[in-house]
């Protein structure tokens, strides 16, 4: 389940992108930004629960924009693996093209975050771009190549539903 995220969700964010595995590929922003998230009309920040469990986080910008492009812009999970992943983006996508009305969703990766590349392109996510040597990233401590990625509304129509997991 998706809801709104609240200042009382600060925590939880700031702790899941400060995590190592995912500091070389998430910016951990101040709680103060966080808020100017909230406060923001064209931004929308969810935490995604799994059986009333906060599970992971994301952040979408750009929503309202005549284009009907509509930016994931971060997104990470307590837990990897197992699948998690796909229903997590599933459940993301649906928001996008559903509640926020996308025409398109687009986000971008680190070159060197291959689990998330492989999680974008079998969620349906199209390779549109590559930005070389783009992001600085302190906890690498290097400049990486970021690829960009997008799914348009039909696209995502045209999915084929997650397999059962019970």
């Amino acid at each position: 389940m998706l809801r709104p995220a609240t200042s009382a969700d600060f925590g939880f964010i700031r702790g899941l992108a400060g995590q190592p595995e995912n500091a070389p590929f998430i910016t951990d922003e101040g709680e103060a930004a966080l808020a100017g998230y909230l406060a923001d009309p064209a931004a929308r920040l969810l935490i995604w629960e799994v059986s009333g469990v906060p599970a992971g986080f994301a952040l979408w910008c750009g929503v309202g924009d005549p284009s009907g492009a509509v930016e994931l812009r971060r997104l990470a999970l307590v837990a990897t693996g197992g699948g998690q992943g796909q229903v997590f983006l599933r459940a993301l996508l649906g928001h996008g093209f559903g509640t926020l009305k996308a025409a398109r969703v687009w986000l971008d990766a680190s070159s060197e975050n291959p689990r998330a590349i492989k999680t974008y392109e079998r969620a349906g996510f199209t390779l549109e771009g590559r930005l070389r040597r783009h992001w600085y990233r302190p906890a690498l401590g290097r400049v990486v190549d970021v690829m960009l990625y997008g799914i348009l509304r039909e696209e995502w129509e045209s999915l084929e539903p997650l397999p059962d997991r019970a």
